[in-house]
């Protein structure tokens, strides 16, 4: 089964700051819905734009997507 990477990207100065703070939702989110997988992370990308991100299980991703509306995805490879 392959894992899928959403994305929420982030630009401005406070961007780290503000992709921080969305993993604490989205681990809120992984312990309310019982999902699958429990992996998430953020990352700078550059000093005005950060990411925060959720792997999901592919089957999972369609309801996941529709409700907290990632801007992007990827499929993840550890």
């Amino acid at each position: 089964m392959r894992h899928l990477k959403l994305i929420w990207d982030f630009r401005g100065p406070d961007a780290l700051k503000i992709a921080e703070h969305h993993v604490i939702h989205l681990k809120e989110y992984i312990t309310l819905q019982n999902t699958n997988l429990n992996i998430t992370g953020y990352q700078e990308l550059s000093p005005m734009h950060s990411i925060a991100f959720m792997v999901v299980d592919e089957i999972e991703m369609k309801p996941i997507r529709d409700a907290l509306k990632p801007h992007r995805g990827q499929i993840y490879n550890p």
